[in-house]
């Protein structure tokens, strides 16, 4: 079993609007040639991975960043760059400061559409893909029920508060216990005078809230050439009930661009946490297998 507590850095980053620091945590040997990178969804963390990580750290090297505008990275001059095109740059810019030329990807939603985003580049340094719960066409109901909540926390008297309200607006992950609900608060709130407030830029919600049905049918189509472009072996995973990646979706993902292998989880939505044994079994079986 890896060291409980992980290592920590930052790396330097562009943007047009100017250089932002994104902050990562590292578990397993630093010298260790296997990278695995966990990419987050889109208002959380890379300590979400932290169990995936502890199960994983004996065969690699797992890196689990706060993409820009969480946790303890910056945030950006001009919110209007918060999306792909910025996160697969930083990730680009992660990738060589780590000083290898292959990685394997877990990326959860707004992650998981990262890692699309770059396994179907042309020189792609990604070699195992695991997308959990997205794809290049994410349901409406889904989306609707992210933007009415991102960027309109409120603030919290005490931190018992936040947990409830994580646990509300987070209840299709799935958990299974009052621990687990502060394990996943401890790492997205943080204190402010005489309370907590969640620790990601408020403004991140911008261009999802500006996100028209032009728009929204363009970057699917985009997506969607990315994805079949992927050669890399891949799974899908998907909570039985989600309402942002649909089983007709899911099993078109099976058949085209890289074929994904499918692995569904009753009784949880959107998205998996890959907290729980079963979950985590599955992730690490595809990416150590042949």
């Amino acid at each position: 079993m890896a060291e409980a507590t992980p290592r920590r850095a930052t790396v330097s980053c562009l943007s047009p609007a100017g250089l932002h620091r994104m902050a990562y945590a590292e578990y397993g040997e630093p010298a260790n040639p296997n990278v695995l990178i966990c990419v987050h969804g889109l208002t959380r963390v890379g300590r979400d991975f932290h169990r995936l990580a502890l199960a994983l750290a004996d065969r690699y090297r797992v890196v689990c960043p706060d993409v820009v505008g969480r946790g303890a990275s910056d945030w950006l001059r001009d919110p209007a760059y918060y999306g792909l095109p910025q996160y697969v740059a930083d990730m680009v810019t992660l990738i060589a400061r780590l000083n290898v030329d292959t990685v394997h990807w877990v990326g959860t939603s707004m992650g998981g559409l990262i890692g699309i985003s770059l396994a179907g580049q042309p020189g792609t340094p990604i070699a195992k893909l695991v997308i959990n719960d997205v794809g290049p066409r994410v349901d409406a109901q889904g989306v609707a029920r992210i933007a009415g909540y991102v960027g309109n926390a409120p603030r919290f008297a005490d931190f018992e508060a936040a947990v409830d309200y994580i646990a509300r607006v987070s209840a299709t992950f799935g958990l299974r216990s009052r621990d687990e609900w502060r394990e996943l608060t401890e790492s997205v709130v943080k204190r402010e005078g005489d309370g907590y407030v969640l620790h990601y830029d408020p403004k991140l919600a911008l261009p999802l809230k500006a996100m028209t049905p032009e728009v929204a049918a363009a970057s699917e189509a985009a997506l969607w050439k990315l994805y079949d472009r992927i050669r890399c072996p891949t799974l899908l995973v998907r909570g039985a009930e989600s309402d942002l990646l649909s089983r007709e979706t899911a099993l078109e993902m099976t058949k085209r661009g890289p074929r994904a292998r499918l692995v569904e989880f009753a009784g949880v939505g959107h998205a998996p946490m890959l907290m729980h044994e079963e979950q985590i079994a599955a992730v690490r079986d595809f990416l150590l297998g042949g």
